[in-house]
C-alpha cells in the first residue's frame, strides 16, 4: 500500500497543497491507513533531523551573502561591468541580462534571488528600449536557471549532502555547463535580434571605460574566488566558506563601497532568514518523505523496472532525462533530488556512469525545471516582478527552454564537459 505515496503526494500537488505538507501529509496518511503508527512519529521526528546537518549550513549563509550584496548595490556593479563589455551589441541588454545571471550566479547560487535581483533592474530597462515585456521576463526567468548551476550552489550542496558527494567536486563540474547554458541563451538571443530587428544598448565602451567599469565590478567577482579557492585549497570547508562569503560581502558593502547602512541589516537579516527557512523546511520534509519511500521499498520496484526497459545505458540516460524534465515541471529541485537521487544514482552508477556526471546530470535538469511551466518557480517571480501573466511568460521562454534542454543533452552524452575540471584538479577519477 505504501507504494502509491507518490500519487497521493502528487495529487495533494495538483489541488494546491503547497509542497511542504503535500511531502508530509501523503506518507503520513498512508501510514496510518496502514496501521504504522510508529513509523508516523519516525517521519515527522525526521523533519528536524534532515534539517539539522552541519553542511547544509552552508545554504542560509550563502543566502545571506547574496542578500548583503544585493542589499549593498552590488548586483547594479555586476549589471555596469556587462554593460561595458556586452551593451553595443544588437539586443544588448538581453546579452547584459544573461552575462549578469553568469556573474551573480557566483554570488549567490539561487535561482530566485537573480530573478528578483536583476529583473527589477532590467525589465523595465528593457521594456523602455523597445523590448516586450513578456519577452523581457522570459530572458531573465531563463537566465536565472545559470544560478544554480554555477558555484556555489545550494542544490548541488544539497546533492552532495545527501549522496555523500564531494561539495568541491560538484562546484567545479558545475562550471562549464553553466558557462555553456549562457552562451546558448546568447546565442539564442543574436539570432533573434538579427530577425526582430532588437535595439543596441548602448554605444560601444572604451578600453578605459571597460577598465573603469571592471574595476568598480572587482571586489564583487573575487567572491566565487575567494569561495572556490578556499575550498580546493582546503583552507576552509563548503560551510565554513559559506560564512566567509558573509563577512566578506560585510566587509564590502560597509567599509569598501560603503553602500550598506545599519538601518538596512534586520531586513537583511529577515529577507535571508525567510528564504532560507523555505529551503530548509522543504529539506526536511523531503528527507522524511524519503523515510517512507524506502520503507515502501519503491526504489527497488522502480531500479527493476528502469533496468527491464533497457540494458543500454545511453538509451536510459535520455529516459531519465524525460522523466527528470518532467518532475521538475512539478517539483522543486531540492526535494525533488532528495527524493530521487537516491533511488536513480546507484542505478547509473552500476551501469557505469560517474557518480559526479550523474550528479550534473540531474542537478542542471531539475534546475532547468524551475523555469519550466506549468510550475516554474522563477516564472511566478518573474510574473511577480514584470506584473506579466505567468502563461504569457512561459510561452515566451520556450526557444530559450529549447536551448537549455539541448544543453542538458549535451552534458548527458558528452561527459568530458563537467568531467574535466575535476579531474584536472584531483576531485575525480
Amino acid at each position: 500500500m505504501l507504494v502509491w505515496f507518490l500519487p497521493v503526494f502528487l495529487v495533494f500537488l495538483l489541488i494546491g497543497l503547497p509542497v511542504f505538507f503535500a511531502l508530509l501529509a501523503a506518507p503520513g496518511l498512508l501510514l496510518w491507513l496502514n496501521g504504522q503508527t510508529n513509523d508516523i512519529t519516525l517521519l515527522y521526528r525526521n523533519v528536524y533531523n534532515g534539517m539539522d546537518s552541519f553542511p547544509l549550513m552552508a545554504i542560509p549563509f550563502f543566502m545571506l551573502a547574496g542578500e548583503l550584496m544585493n542589499r549593498g548595490g552590488i548586483t547594479i556593479r555586476l549589471v555596469e561591468f556587462s554593460q561595458a563589455l556586452m551593451g553595443h551589441l544588437r539586443g544588448g541588454l538581453a546579452h547584459v541580462n544573461v552575462l549578469s545571471s553568469i556573474l551573480f550566479a557566483g554570488l549567490s547560487g539561487s535561482a530566485v534571488a537573480d530573478t528578483s535581483a536583476l529583473g527589477s533592474m532590467l525589465i523595465p530597462a528593457m521594456e523602455k528600449q523597445g523590448y516586450t515585456r513578456k519577452f523581457a521576463a522570459a530572458i531573465t526567468a531563463a537566465s536565472s536557471v545559470i544560478g544554480p548551476i554555477i558555484p556555489p550552489s545550494g542544490i548541488m550542496i544539497i546533492y552532495a549532502y545527501v549522496m555523500g558527494e564531494s561539495v568541491a567536486a560538484l562546484f567545479l563540474a558545475g562550471i562549464v555547463p553553466g558557462v555553456m547554458v549562457g552562451i546558448g541563451l546568447m546565442l539564442m538571443i543574436k539570432v533573434m535580434a538579427d530577425r526582430y530587428d532588437f535595439p543596441v544598448a548602448s554605444r560601444k565602451y572604451t578600453w578605459p571605460e571597460r577598465g573603469q567599469a571592471s574595476l568598480k565590478a572587482f571586489f564583487p567577482l573575487m567572491t566565487p574566488v575567494i569561495i572556490l579557492g578556499g575550498i580546493l585549497g582546503g583552507i576552509f570547508t563548503p560551510t565554513e566558506a559559506a560564512a566567509v562569503a558573509v563577512g566578506y560581502a560585510f566587509i564590502i558593502g560597509f567599509f569598501v563601497l560603503r553602500t550598506l547602512t545599519l538601518k538596512e541589516v534586520p531586513e537583511v537579516l529577515s529577507n535571508a532568514g525567510m528564504t532560507s527557512a523555505v529551503v530548509l523546511l522543504l529539506v526536511g520534509a523531503a528527507m522524511a518523505f524519503k523515510t517512507v519511500v524506502s520503507l515502501s521499498h519503491a526504489p527497488e520496484q522502480l531500479a527493476a523496472l528502469i533496468l527491464g526497459l533497457s540494458e543500454n545505458p545511453l538509451i536510459l540516460l535520455f529516459l531519465i532525462n524525460l522523466l527528470l524534465f518532467v518532475v521538475g515541471m512539478f517539483l522543486d529541485a531540492g526535494p525533488a533530488i532528495i527524493i530521487l537521487g537516491p533511488i536513480l544514482g546507484p542505478i547509473f552508477t552500476s551501469l557505469g556512469v560517474d557518480p559526479i556526471h550523474f550528479a550534473i546530470i540531474m542537478s542542471v535538469n531539475l534546475t532547468v525545471g524551475l523555469a519550466t511551466p506549468p510550475m516554474g518557480l522563477v516564472l511566478f517571480v518573474a510574473a511577480a516582478v514584470s506584473r506579466e501573466r505567468v502563461e504569457t511568460i512561459a510561452k515566451a521562454i520556450l526557444p530559450f527552454l529549447a536551448v537549455e534542454i539541448a544543453v542538458i543533452f549535451l552534458i548527458t552524452y558528452v561527459p568530458a564537459i563537467s568531467m574535466t575540471i575535476p579531474r584536472l584538479t584531483g576531485f575525480a577519477n
